[in-house]
């Protein structure tokens, strides 16, 4: 099974030919990497997957980035994904494997006992409900870029905290 091992102990070479067999070399021009562009990765965060032979099976990688809601506030959110798993091991639970120690150590991280920020990620709703991931509450958001709206998932503990409209970007420097 998995050996999940933080991102920054992976060379970055090893996770962009990750991303690029597990969604193409086109994927750059997706919006989410508007979304979360010039933000650096969340290192506490972000892990990667290592199979049984100590091969990169899968990695997650989490981002600063913000709604800015219609009077310009910034409302700071952490975005989940890329979620990748290479072709070969997809299906053996690397994905899941990779959520969970994310959103756990998310979880861990506020032990002054203040929840997490929202997450946010496009992705399948019907996956991602099994962490609370939905579009119930971003159907006045919109993106840098095309998006499906059913696709523009939040996760929060407080959906009342939320802003009903705005923008999704990085986290303003």
């Amino acid at each position: 099974m998995a050996t999940i091992v933080p991102l920054s102990a992976v060379d970055p070479k090893m996770i962009d030919q990750l991303l690029d067999a597990a969604f193409g070399i086109e994927r750059r021009a997706r919006t989410a990497y508007r979304i979360r562009h010039g933000a650096p990765v969340l290192d506490g965060v972000s892990f990667a997957a290592l199979d049984e032979d100590e091969y990169l099976a899968g990695s997650i990688q989490l981002w600063p980035v913000a709604l800015l809601d219609p009077a310009g506030r910034p409302h700071p959110m952490i975005m989940v994904g890329p979620v990748a798993v290479a072709p070969g091991y997809q299906g053996q639970g690397y994905g899941k494997a990779l959520m969970a120690a994310s959103l756990g150590a998310l979880e861990a991280g506020f032990d002054d006992g203040a929840p997490p920020l929202p997450q946010v990620m496009i992705g399948d709703p019907d996956y991602y409900r099994r962490w609370d991931f939905t579009a119930r509450h971003t159907g006045g958001w919109t993106c840098p870029g095309s998006f499906d709206p059913d696709r523009l998932l939040v996760r929060t503990g407080n959906p009342a905290i939320l802003p009903t409209e705005g923008i999704l970007g990085p986290w303003p420097r």
